[in-house]
């Protein structure tokens, strides 16, 4: 079995029925979607969902969803895939905001949530993303209703909102998902350190396996087997201020030095493809540098068993999924000082470099791609595989969600 952890559903249900006093019996789980769009924060919510009903499955759970929509026949609504990798059990009601404008949708979320707060009065209330602590806060000042939330990535950092800092400051348990995004909240905001743990990312280890190139693939990019391929999955974001792509992108032609194949394969869509195409073509690099757009759930797997490296360099990562889904693929993985340190375990599990320096980008690629890095696990695939689940599996992920809610007191 590819899980490092075999730690019993079953027992830990046992185990969960006996603190059943100490465990809430009503929880409010605040989310942005679960199936509207598979970001990151999406992922860690069906996560989080998954590993509470598998934690306390007695527990009813009223999950408010910001940007989903009602399915369209009600006989659907129980047959919702979380991840797809598990169904919404009967103890969860699935409460939708998606139907209403965007330009009303976040008010009238807000509106939901409070309302159905003061009205079910939930032991707990857990809000998986920063901007909906403030309606938490205000929620447990009328009531007393404690308030769990998740800080991911960049909304964490540099928080400047008096109201936000307060509601941070006043929650019961911040959930960081990486020591880096604990470690800035601590620095940063005037907060106890005894209720910021961190609860670090997961990923479905079934979803991604060692697997040699897909030859579809090699013929739909006119690429070969031998090809060095790079592989960077994120989105294309205008409005960011660093972009990891840009510094491959700024490497290449020292890549393409050492080695001369060598192929950049970028993964994602959104508004910086405009002028992505125009820095290829300026640089003259449309023969080595494939801009594959939005790839489904479904196709992504094969992407990853495309590449022979999978390189993401980033300064804004939280923690950053696709680092674990890249291992699980068997693949060596190049990250920033960001949350990557987490992912990749101060570089146990891959290569760390200063985001900033492309020189330094450029050489751990070529070393990777020639064999020559002095991480032996880097080309161990089955074994960097199952160091990457022993770490981050699900089984690991939903033991932390037991032993976070055994700390939990009934009001």
């Amino acid at each position: 079995m590819d899980s490092a952890i075999k730690y019993s559903a079953s027992s830990q249900s046992s185990h969960a029925a006996s603190n059943v006093s100490t465990m809430p019996r009503t929880v409010h789980l605040w989310t942005p979607g679960l199936f509207d769009f598979k970001g990151g924060i999406q992922v860690y919510s069906g996560f989080l969902l998954e590993a509470l009903q598998n934690s306390v499955p007695q527990t009813h759970y009223d999950v408010f969803s910001l940007h989903d929509r009602p399915p369209t026949s009600s006989s659907n609504t129980q047959a919702h895939l979380l991840n797809s990798r598990s169904s919404v059990s009967k103890n969860v009601q699935l409460h939708y905001s998606g139907f209403f404008p965007r330009s009303v949708r976040i008010p009238c979320f807000a509106s939901q949530v409070f309302s159905a707060g003061l009205w079910h009065r939930p032991d707990l209330v857990i809000a998986t993303h920063l901007n909906f602590t403030i309606a938490a806060h205000q929620l447990k000042q009328l009531t007393g209703i404690p308030y769990w939330t998740v800080a991911h990535g960049f909304e964490a950092w540099d928080i400047q909102r008096p109201a936000l800092q307060k509601a941070l400051a006043n929650a019961d348990r911040i959930l960081a998902v990486s020591h880096y995004t604990r470690d800035r909240l601590l620095q940063e905001q005037s907060l106890d350190p005894a209720k910021v743990d961190v609860l670090s990312n997961t990923f479905d280890a079934q979803r991604f396996r060692v697997a040699a190139k897909p030859e579809q693939l090699l013929q739909q990019y006119g690429l070969t087997a031998d090809q060095p391929i790079i592989l960077t999955v994120n989105r294309l974001a205008a409005g960011e201020s660093f972009h990891s792509y840009d510094q491959i992108l700024a490497a290449l032609p020292t890549i393409r030095q050492a080695c001369p194949t060598a192929h950049y394969m970028i993964v994602g869509k959104g508004d910086d493809r405009l002028r992505l195409e125009q820095y290829i073509a300026e640089h003259q690099l449309q023969d080595c540098v494939t801009l594959a757009g939005f790839i489904s759930d479904e196709e992504l797997p094969d992407y990853y068993n495309l590449c022979d490296v999978f390189a993401m360099p980033s300064k804004l990562e939280g923690f950053g999924i696709v680092y674990l889904e890249a291992m699980a693929s068997g693949k060596p993985v190049v990250g920033g000082y960001d949350g990557a340190m987490d992912a990749l375990q101060g570089g146990q599990l891959g290569a760390l470099v200063n985001p900033d320096d492309v020189n330094a980008i450029a050489q751990t690629l070529i070393q990777i791609l020639q064999g020559t890095h002095p991480n032996p696990l880097l080309y161990q695939p089955l074994a960097l595989r199952e160091a990457a689940i022993q770490a981050f599996g699900f089984d690991r992920f939903q033991q932390n969600v037991f032993n976070l809610l055994e700390q939990f007191s009934t009001p």
